[in-house]
């Protein structure tokens, strides 16, 4: 239970992030500033973090396969994004999309074990709920 407390607060911290970034995007006229401020903050968070817990982690950097650094790429696609977005169709809306997309991209993880992931085969019933999680939060939007 206490990872699923994690996850939980980091959801939250998802259109936290939206909506802040995008308040300052806006507030400096520059998504693009905004994005490279929040990765420099995240950059200073993360690297304390892993000289705390883990700094022999680094010297093996060397040896991992290189599309496993794409998720770098990714993120900067998310914020860069979501900063840019989220003014125009708001917070809510961008966040509905971007959890439609997690939803798609989690089910075919998991369902052919990509990236080394359990595998957990897309059955008729995993489909529905996700399908039923996908109509409740469009539902939230339309309300």
């Amino acid at each position: 239970m206490q990872y699923a407390g994690i996850m939980l607060m980091a959801g939250i911290g998802v259109p936290l992030l939206a909506a802040l970034n995008a308040a300052l995007g806006r507030l400096i006229g520059s998504p693009a500033v905004a994005a490279t401020v929040l990765f420099a903050v995240a950059f200073v968070v993360a690297a304390g973090t892993a000289l705390l817990t883990a700094p022999e982690a680094a010297a093996r950097l060397a040896t991992a396969p290189k599309h496993l650094f794409l998720g770098g790429v990714l993120v900067a696609f998310y914020v860069l994004s979501i900063t840019w977005i989220a003014p125009i169709i708001g917070v809510g809306n961008a966040v509905f999309f971007v959890l439609l997309g997690q939803l798609i991209a989690a089910a075919a993880i998991d369902h052919f074990g990509l990236f080394s992931a359990q595998v957990s085969p897309l059955s008729l019933t995993r489909a529905a709920g996700i399908a039923l999680m996908a109509v409740g939060v469009f539902v939230t939007q339309k309300a």
